[in-house]
């Protein structure tokens, strides 16, 4: 058999090929799980999300569950089930390619491009995200005693927003980002004022 083409079918099956549109669709293994993964009607955007999501589970590991809400900014989707922490991957690659191809699926829809997606996958993300809050709490109370400035390695986005939004309201230090694309990085500085 040829790779290619499977890997191809594949893709196309989860919505998120390039294939050329005027080929006839091949017809999946699965029917049900392919009309999981391709609606035929249009849907609301935690409706589509879930279907891909769902869909993608199946075949990596049906007893894995997967809830979808709506927050005031993004669609936030918990994965879970007894193996679901491994899914993560290691450092949350795994997590985080699932997110790509998330947020993929629903920008290819119409009109849905400017949806924010985040994925967490047994408690991954929180995890994460507490144990940096943990660590702006100490970084910061090290730089208000030390009045020097505290500079991190380069982090995503994600965490970043994570540390920035921990110290906030912090009245003795203050972060921002510096760099760009890959090599962003945090300072947390010494409030002066």
């Amino acid at each position: 058999m040829d790779n290619r083409t499977n890997l191809d079918d594949y893709l196309a099956g989860l919505g998120i090929s390039d294939a050329d549109e005027s080929e006839a669709p091949r017809p999946a293994p699965d029917a049900a799980l392919s009309a999981t993964l391709t609606p035929e009607t249009p849907e609301d955007p935690r409706t589509a999300l879930e279907a891909f999501l769902t869909g993608l589970l199946v075949r990596i590991d049906p007893d894995l569950q997967v809830r979808v809400t709506q927050s005031d900014d993004a669609l936030e989707a918990e994965i879970t089930g007894e193996n679901a922490a491994k899914l993560a991957g290691r450092d949350g690659r795994t997590l985080g390619a699932i997110e790509v191809l998330a947020y993929t699926v629903l920008a290819k829809q119409e009109g849905r491009g400017n949806l924010r997606v985040r994925v967490d996958i047994g408690g991954y993300r929180k995890r994460q995200a507490e144990a940096l809050s943990r660590l702006a709490e100490r970084l910061a109370v090290q730089v208000a005693k030390s009045g020097e400035a505290h500079e991190l390695q380069p982090m995503s986005a994600s965490e970043r927003r994570v540390i920035h939004i921990t110290l906030k309201e912090n009245p003795d230090v203050m972060s921002e980002s510096i760099g760009e694309g890959d090599a962003r990085r945090l300072i947390i500085r010494p409030r002066h004022g």
